[in-house]
């Protein structure tokens, strides 16, 4: 290929970088964004009804109120499973360091009492349907670390589409 050649190729090759160049930088945005401001998440399963659809919602969760330990009872919040650390699960935080969290063992007998003192550091979570969940109830107070983030909207369905309110039940 001879220099002449190469002179005119030199803009195809200058746009070709520029233009890498900007995907590369809203990429960078994009994982900024979604590790550090917000992310989606998709809702499956029993444990949050009412609150989410049985056949699942998509929903927007905000990551600076954890960053910022603005958490309150009543949030609905991301937390990485205590069981499985591969998997994202989506409660209700019920209880803060410190607290005095009251729960029912099991519904089916008698739906015997317990109460703990929540660990410094920790969070209590529990899922809004409390026949069908898997939650601190199972596995106590969860590190306050596991927890990703809050959930603020809910994006799909179109029907339920709105915020995600604070509720302490």
């Amino acid at each position: 290929m001879g220099l002449k050649n190469l002179k005119q190729l030199t803009p195809f090759i200058k746009e070709a970088c520029q233009q890498t160049l900007l995907v590369a930088k809203f990429l960078c945005g994009i994982h900024v964004t979604n590790s550090y401001i917000c992310t989606f998440a998709l809702t499956e399963g029993p444990s949050m009804l009412p609150t989410f659809n049985l056949t699942g919602d998509l929903v927007l969760a905000e990551r600076l109120s954890t960053r910022f330990e603005k958490m309150q009872r009543g949030d609905v919040v991301l937390v990485r499973s205590p069981e499985n650390p591969r998997k994202i699960v989506i409660k209700r935080l019920m209880g803060m360091g410190g607290d005095t969290v009251s729960y029912v063992v099991d519904h089916a007998n008698n739906g015997i009492e317990h109460t703990i003192v929540v660990p410094d550091g920790h969070v209590w979570i529990e899922g809004d349907n409390k026949f069908n969940t898997n939650d601190s109830r199972n596995f106590g107070p969860v590190p306050y670390g596991l927890v990703q983030g809050r959930v603020f909207w809910i994006v799909w369905p179109p029907e339920d589409f709105g915020s995600v309110g604070r509720e302490v039940q």
